[in-house]
């Protein structure tokens, strides 16, 4: 069986773009990867999230961010004097899966 060749313009701007998170929520339908620094403890809400989408938010900032009911925090833990990357995995509807990792 031959394997095919996904384009870039295939993948298109959901796997090129960023979008900063403007308020506390983040919109799994407008990026791949998400941008806030905090200057307050956030609450994040996580809307048009589907079961299998994984996406990544750059955290960045000395606050505490919450993140919705029936999140799992499922490797390492937020460290507001680096950037944090955090891959956020969608398991079931309400069911979500967070690992972070820090910047060197």
């Amino acid at each position: 069986m031959a394997l095919t060749k996904i384009k870039y313009g295939v993948l298109g701007t959901e796997f090129t773009t960023s979008a900063a998170v403007a308020a506390s929520d983040i919109d799994f339908s407008s990026a791949a990867v998400f941008t806030k620094t905090l200057t307050a403890d956030t609450t994040f809400t996580f809307s048009n999230a589907e079961t299998g989408m994984v996406k990544d938010l750059i955290l960045t900032g000395s606050f505490v961010p919450t993140f919705p009911v029936g999140t799992k925090i499922i490797n390492g833990a937020y460290d507001g004097t680096v950037s944090n990357f955090i891959q956020i995995a969608v398991a079931a509807d309400g069911d979500y899966w967070l690992s972070i990792s820090k910047a060197q």
